[in-house]
């Protein structure tokens, strides 16, 4: 029992006999304090008390209404809330209009957990202007975050993050505990239907610390079972499995069945994806047991489904056919439901060999997932809605593998692959925007004069597409726990003194083996080849990987090599010729910002080499206290074919957008960011970012490596040259020089920066090592 309940329990023992009507007034607040920690039917208890005749129009009778109606909600009895609320709201017409807005707040909750979601909108902008009105801060930020909940569940998502920081903003001031808890609870959740998991496990974790000191249990259990959830996306099986059990405890502690059930679901999920079906069956069952006894109406939809893929599991196909249908034939079940049953019925079609059957789900499933992704308005969000839903395109590309049908499952993954980055750029274009799917990959090869390497990593099978002008080959490769592993322990080995190449070191000659040496022969020598990557592949510079033989060497010595992002975006390439009256826009040599940015020795010898290459005519510098961020926009970059950033960089992890380039300081600004960037149109042929991670370190199923270099493609840049990590002061420079000197005698952008490149492996000092040279990477296909 907390504090606020003892109050309650200490004065209505000491009015109980002296004062009945204070009595009355203790006995409506204590049923409130147990509504709110979930204990709703000892509340009701409570409330079946009759009030004193002289209270009968009182504040008192009016909020004993009200609680009632709440607690009748929570017990899912909705009509009998209903009556509550509207009595309540009755009386409060004729004698206490100053209470409408909190009766209008609990009717707006009401409707809500009804899906009358337009009433309950309706509802809540009545308890905001009435909060606003008559000066009520707390009910003011009770219905602001209220608006964001009902956003979420019309799967506005970003929209319902928009209000939920508001009202986190207003419950901050007020050191409101429980809406603050409320409010980061449920912009976890939405972060984590979007696919941001990271951002929600972060404030997930922060709502339940809230929960704990705000002395709410059942929120507590909310909050846990979202993070076993967000856990179990991201396979995190060790913790999401220990976590979704203590929210269960909970859950069963405080006896809220819709909360049971939940927990239930996520126990369910987590069994089964570590294959123990029985268990899995063991909580679906209990599930089941309490929706179909009318305790809980919430979780019938998700037991239901999880109820379909435990049959499915046993082989029991027709049963688990004819679930899913039930769940499609519903119109009010939720999309990420909808698609998961569609992709589920899909593979049950598909053991039964009705492939037509099928397709046809899987087809359903990914316009669902795409209908859903339009209608994210925020670019943020629309980077990592694909995180949740990965893996039903995969299901699909390999069942039109198994079909033998490779060339349709390489358009399925296309069809994954730069949707952000596409619908930005044919946005008030009459291009087709965000669904394009390239129709013949051999003449996009033929177009680019390239042989084009599209990877495609799954948990159980990963294929790699070799496309050239003559055909397209498919290969088998390595699950993607086997490549990521690789890759990383390959990633790791940068930072040691020795060279690679010296050492043969394993993982760089793994790795050749794994992704090049099956398409090698299809591959000539000195030819172009452009890399689309796929999750960790997107951090690996694939120049570096050792070809095996009498002298081993880099693959740079075979390949110029650039980095695309989907075969639809290099289907709508422009041309890649040199421009021929080019001009600089440059910025670099900035006075320090931060004790986190000190000045870089070397940044204004490579502004003078580079700026040697053009004319003072053709050339617009800013440099020490003119390299600001203001600059940038007044300076007109649009108007260039060459924009070059020689300055510090920084890459952010959790928000890409954030990632900045780092100038002189005005103000307190000093940071260029990325997602000003991409606000400001550029028709640059190339980019180049001499700065640390210029490339970002954050990577999104389908969209690749999000940070500056994306933002200058988003912008329009055609090519865009980044770094992968932290690049060397000392040896870019030099680097510099080389690729300038190249791009002047008419060489394009990737044969320039393999030279220089090369200029470097082939030098005597450390520069050789691929820490230096191998860090900056070419994008194309803007």
């Amino acid at each position: 029992m907390d504090a606020a309940q003892q109050d309650a329990d200490a004065a209505i023992a000491r009015y109980q006999t002296k004062e009945p009507e204070w009595t009355a007034r203790f006995l409506v607040l204590k049923a409130h304090i147990l509504v709110l920690r979930g204990s709703y039917g000892e509340a009701l208890k409570l409330l079946n008390e009759a009030l004193p005749p002289s209270l009968v129009n009182s504040e008192t009778a009016i909020r004993r209404k009200m609680v009632q109606g709440m607690a009748l909600q929570y017990a899912q009895r909705y009509e009998e809330a209903e009556r509550s609320l509207r009595e309540a709201s009755d009386l409060a017409s004729k004698n206490q209009p100053g209470l409408l807005g909190d009766i209008y707040q609990a009717q707006g909750n009401l409707e809500a957990d009804e899906k009358k979601y337009p009433d309950a909108s309706a509802a809540f902008h009545h308890a905001l202007s009435l909060s606003r009105d008559n000066r009520l801060p707390f009910l003011e930020a009770s219905a602001t975050g209220s608006l964001g909940y009902v956003a979420m569940w019309q799967e506005h998502y970003d929209e319902a993050i928009d209000w939920f920081k508001l009202a986190l903003q207003k419950s901050q001031a007020l050191s409101a505990d429980s809406t603050i808890e409320k409010t980061l609870g449920n912009m976890g959740w939405n972060y984590w239907v979007v696919g941001d998991l990271e951002s929600a496990e972060e404030i997930l974790k922060k709502a339940e610390e809230a929960s704990v000191k705000a002395g709410l249990p059942g929120d507590r259990v909310k909050w846990l079972n979202d993070l076993s959830g967000v856990y179990f996306q991201q396979h995190r099986y060790d913790i999401a499995g220990p976590t979704s059990e203590e929210a269960l405890r909970l859950a069963r502690q405080v006896q809220d069945n819709r909360d049971i059930t939940n927990c239930l679901n996520s126990a369910s999920d987590i069994a089964l994806a570590t294959g123990h079906i029985d268990v899995a069956e063991k909580y679906n069952r209990e599930a089941l047991g309490i929706e179909q006894a009318g305790l809980d109406q919430f979780g019938i939809a998700s037991s239901t489904v999880i109820a379909g893929r435990i049959a499915a599991e046993k082989k029991q196909f027709a049963k688990a056919a004819a679930i899913f249908q039930k769940i499609l034939a519903d119109s009010s079940i939720e999309t990420a439901l909808r698609w998961e049953a569609q992709a589920s019925l899909a593979e049950v079609h598909d053991a039964q060999g009705k492939t037509v059957l099928a397709e046809y789900e899987f087809s359903g499933a990914i316009a669902t997932i795409s209908k859903a992704w339009e209608q994210i308005q925020k670019e943020e969000f629309r980077l990592s809605f694909l995180t949740s839903a990965i893996r039903f395109y995969d299901a699909y590309v390999n069942f039109l593998i198994a079909q033998r049908r490779p060339l349709d499952a390489l358009k399925i993954a296309d069809r994954s692959r730069a949707q952000t980055l596409e619908h930005g750029l044919s946005s008030g274009t009459n291009g087709k925007s965000g669904q394009s799917v390239a129709a013949h990959p051999q003449g996009i090869a033929r177009w680019l004069n390239a042989t084009l390497l599209f990877y495609w990593l799954g948990d159980q099978h990963s294929y790699l597409w070799a496309i050239t002008p003559a055909k397209v080959s498919l290969f088998r490769l390595p699950a993607r726990a086997e490549i990521d592993a690789t890759a990383k322990s390959y990633l790791d080995s940068f930072t040691d003194p020795r060279d690679p190449l010296e050492t043969g070191n394993a993982d760089a000659k793994k790795l050749y083996a794994m992704l090049i040496q099956p398409a090698e022969k299809l591959i000539p020598k000195n030819s172009r080849v452009i890399v689309l990557p796929d999750g960790n592949l997107n951090s690996l510079n694939f120049e570096t990987l050792i070809v095996p033989g009498e002298k081993p060497h880099y693959w740079i010595e075979e390949v110029t090599l650039l980095t695309g992002n989907s075969l639809a975006l290099l289907d709508k390439t422009f041309s890649t010729a040199p421009p021929k009256a080019a001009n600089l826009f440059l910025m670099g040599d900035a006075l320090q910002a931060s004790p986190d940015f000190p000045p870089l020795p070397q940044a204004g010898k490579e502004v003078g080499l580079v700026e040697n290459y053009f004319s003072q005519n053709n050339r617009t510098v800013f440099t020490g206290a003119q390299a600001t961020p203001s600059k940038f926009v007044s300076g007109k970059p649009e108007e260039f074919s060459y924009l070059h950033f020689a300055t510090h960089g920084t890459a952010s992890t959790t928000r890409p957008l954030e990632s900045a380039v780092i100038l002189s300081p005005e103000g307190d600004s000093y940071k260029l960011y990325a997602r000003d960037i991409v606000r400001h149109p550029l028709h640059a042929y190339l980019v180049t970012i001499s700065a640390c991670n210029g490339a970002g370190m954050r990577t999104y199923a389908g969209e690749g490596l999000v940070g500056l270099a994306w933002a200058f493609l988003r912008a329009g840049a055609h090519n865009v040259i980044a770094g992968l990590w932290e690049v060397s002061n000392s040896s870019t420079p030099q680097l510099m020089d080389e690729l300038y000197k190249g791009l002047n005698a008419g060489q394009d952008p990737a044969t320039a920066l393999r030279k220089a490149k090369l200029a470097l492996v082939h030098s005597d000092g450390n520069y050789r090592r691929p820490f230096y040279w191998a860090p900056f990477q070419l994008y194309a296909g803007s």
